[in-house]
């Protein structure tokens, strides 16, 4: 029973990040992502990184494997988001 339990513990781990793809999809499809706070984004991304370290040394596959798979994949988030981001007066509300 614990097999199976880490078993699909792993498979969420991996499954979870791939959430942030529909994010990336939405602002790449609007082609803006003004509904995305930056401070939010870099705020989470900058956790990811100080986590990163504990995570990647640890023994717990599963805490491994989630770390790295959402520190890349909010990683393009982030990416997003700054490419996306509209600038000038004439695009305000």
């Amino acid at each position: 029973m614990a097999q199976l339990i880490e078993q699909v513990g792993l498979i969420a781990a991996v499954i979870l990040p791939f959430w942030n793809i529909p994010l990336i999809a939405r602002i790449v499809r609007r082609g803006s992502s003004e509904d995305v706070s930056i401070a939010w984004a870099v705020g989470v991304w900058v956790c990811l990184i100080f986590l990163a370290p504990a995570a990647l040394s640890s023994k717990d596959v599963i805490w491994k494997t989630f770390n790295a798979v959402n520190l890349i994949l909010f990683t393009f988030v982030v990416i997003a988001v700054f490419l996306y981001r509209k600038k000038g007066p004439s695009h305000s509300r």
